[in-house]
This record gives C-alpha cells, sequence and structure tokens, in this order.
C-alpha cells in the first residue's frame, strides 16, 4: 500500500534529521515532509473511501447471513409445526382407528353370539322334528313286525314259504 510507503518515508526523514543539542529536537527537510503529507492525503480519500466500501459489503453481508438464518430459522419452525400436527393428526387417527376396531370387534363378538343362538335354536327345532319323525318311525316299523289281527282280535300267523 503505497499510504505506508509515504509513513515510511515520513519516519525515515524524522529518523534521519539532524538533531538539536540539548532541546529534544531536530531539523529535517521541510520540502521532503510537506511532499510526503501531500501524498498521504491524496491517498487517504482513496483508501478512506475502500475501508468504508469493506465496511459497507461486510455490514451488508452480515445482515444478508442474518436475514437468511431468520428465514431458515423461520422455515425450521414452520416445518416442526407442521410435524407436530402431523404427529397429532397421526396419533388421534390411531386412536380413532382403535376405537372403531374396538366398536367392529364388539359387534363381530355380538353377531357371532346372535348367529350361534340362532344355529343352536334352528338345531333344537331340527332335533325335535327328527325325534318325531324317529318316533313314528319306529310306531311304524313296530305295527309292521306285529301280526295282523282278526276281527276278533286275534292275531294270526302268517306263514311263509321258506
Amino acid at each position: 500500500m503505497e499510504i505506508y510507503e509515504a509513513l515510511d518515508e515520513m519516519d525515515e526523514l524524522i529518523q534521519s534529521a539532524s538533531r538539536i543539542p540539548l532541546t529534544g529536537k531536530c531539523m529535517i527537510d521541510l520540502e521532503a515532509m510537506l511532499e510526503c503529507l501531500d501524498r498521504i492525503r491524496t491517498m487517504l480519500p482513496e483508501e478512506i473511501r475502500q475501508a468504508r466500501w469493506v465496511t459497507r459489503e461486510k455490514e451488508r453481508l452480515i445482515k444478508e447471513a442474518q436475514e437468511e438464518a431468520q428465514r431458515q430459522i423461520g422455515e425450521a419452525k414452520r416445518h416442526i409445526e407442521r410435524l407436530a400436527a402431523e404427529s397429532e393428526v397421526v396419533r388421534q387417527a390411531q386412536y380413532r382407528a382403535e376405537e372403531i376396531l374396538a366398536q367392529a370387534q364388539a359387534v363381530a363378538k355380538e353377531i357371532r353370539a346372535g348367529a350361534a343362538a340362532y344355529a343352536d335354536e334352528v338345531l333344537g327345532k331340527m332335533e325335535q322334528a327328527l325325534e318325531k319323525s324317529i318316533t313314528a318311525v319306529r310306531e311304524g316299523r313296530n305295527e309292521l313286525r306285529q301280526p295282523p289281527k282278526t276281527q276278533t282280535g286275534q292275531s294270526q300267523t302268517v306263514k311263509t314259504a321258506g
């Protein structure tokens, strides 16, 4: 940087200046010193402008980074809220599904019990009907096994060839 070179040159002018004994003062080349100061003055506005630009650019980048960070934080919060809401919806849906399943199982149990009772009733009636039929068949067979009766009430023996 040229400004540092001009400052180094001024420092060298002061270091190499003639000393006035017992005073702590020195004699320097005024023209050389003024020339260095003029160069510094012309360079300073450019250096200051660049420093200001760097500062503004740094502040702009920091602001953009903060805005981006805030945007990402907001997006993350919305995502978390969405996940939490979805999780709550899923939890409620699971709870409701379990309720429906329990109700369906209870209804199925009632239907099975009703069907079993109905089947038992039908089978009981069928059993009674079959018992009546069996009784009638037995009675019919018994009648067939008895010898035929004559008009006087005595049974006749039928001879079969054999």
